[in-house]
Order: structure tokens, then C-alpha cells, then sequence
């Protein structure tokens, strides 16, 4: 195993999903650079089937907002637990969403969402790489048409991934994860 081999693999096996982070602001120029790198994911016959919308600074309040609104009660009112959650976004750096096109025929519509999230996990290390951390949420108001509404996704649109990202204030223990060998067959014959 050279130098480089072990590089990547601690980058891979020391990543952590991070869900408290520190107020310092991350740099939209290196954002860009860490995207420039992550779009080198695969992707069959380069679609580059991705689109993101990148919110910062008081630009985060769109995206505090359009979640809001899905968690509007019918008297106009928001529960205290959504107003936390909303407290909490606004304290992190930046807010990345994920887009991309719906395709209707189902085998490019899984290659599409096989290279987005390929190039997510490369954010990732990318970010990880440079002392970044985030998490990937997928959390059930991103279908709800009056966030995608607010935010521009058009219908036919997937919001693959909503990346919570800043530097870390607590990175968590590595999980345990199953050896390989236990969810291997292997077919030699």
C-alpha cells in the first residue's frame, strides 16, 4: 500500500456526519473548488445530472423560510419544536441543495441519481479532506411542494440531498460497521 492509498483511506474511514458545527464562515470560493473536484464522479454518458442552490449568509433565511412554511399549522402558526430547528439552521454556515432532473425512463433516472449521489459522497471527502464537515438530510419536507416551490424546484426536479455544511464544533466517535466478508458471496465457479 503506497502513501497515497493510505491517505484516502483514512479520509474515507475518519469522515463523520457532523450535526454541530462552529460559527466560522466557510469560504463560497473554496465551496466551489471542493465542487470542481467532486464532479469527476462517475456519471453514464456525462449527463452531469446535477444542479445545486447554495445558500449563505442572509441567504439562508429562503431556505430557514421555505422550511417554515411546510411546518405551518392551518391557523398560521409554527410549532416551538420547528422554530428550534429553524434557530438551529440559521446558525449553520451553509445550506447546499442537491437537484437533479427526473428523468421518466427509470434506468437513466437510476443512473442520474447513482452519479449525484457518487458526487455527494466525493463533497464530502473533498470538504473532509480540506477540515469541512456536513450532513446529508433527506428530511421529509424536501418533498413537500411548498419548499421546493420556494426554493425553484420545478416539477420533474429531485432534491437528492439537503448538505448542512460548516466546520466542525463535534465530530462523533466512528460507528461499527459489518465486515465485508459477511455480506460477501463470492462466485469462482
Amino acid at each position: 500500500m503506497n502513501e497515497k492509498t493510505l491517505l484516502i483511506d483514512e479520509i474515507i474511514k475518519g469522515r463523520r456526519s457532523i450535526k454541530k458545527f462552529k460559527q466560522d464562515a466557510i469560504d463560497i470560493d473554496e465551496l466551489i473548488e471542493i465542487l470542481e473536484v467532486a464532479k469527476w464522479a462517475p456519471n453514464h454518458k456525462m449527463t452531469e445530472p446535477w444542479r445545486f442552490l447554495l445558500y449563505a449568509d442572509e441567504g439562508k433565511d429562503s431556505f430557514i423560510n421555505a422550511y417554515l412554511k411546510t411546518q405551518m399549522g392551518s391557523d398560521g402558526t409554527v410549532p416551538a419544536k420547528a422554530e428550534k430547528k429553524a434557530a438551529y439552521f440559521k446558525q449553520i454556515p451553509l445550506h447546499l441543495i442537491v437537484v437533479m432532473p427526473e428523468d421518466p425512463r427509470q434506468k437513466t433516472w437510476d443512473e442520474d441519481y447513482g452519479a449525484v449521489s457518487a458526487m455527494i459522497q466525493n463533497i464530502q471527502l473533498a470538504a473532509w479532506a480540506r477540515g469541512i464537515g456536513m450532513i446529508w438530510r433527506t428530511n421529509d419536507w424536501i418533498y413537500n411542494p411548498v419548499f421546493r416551490e420556494a426554493l425553484g424546484v420545478e416539477p420533474g426536479e429531485k432534491i437528492v440531498a439537503t448538505l448542512m455544511i460548516g466546520y466542525a464544533d463535534f465530530i462523533p466517535e466512528a460507528k461499527g460497521r459489518t465486515s465485508i466478508v459477511n455480506k460477501l458471496t463470492v462466485i469462482n465457479k
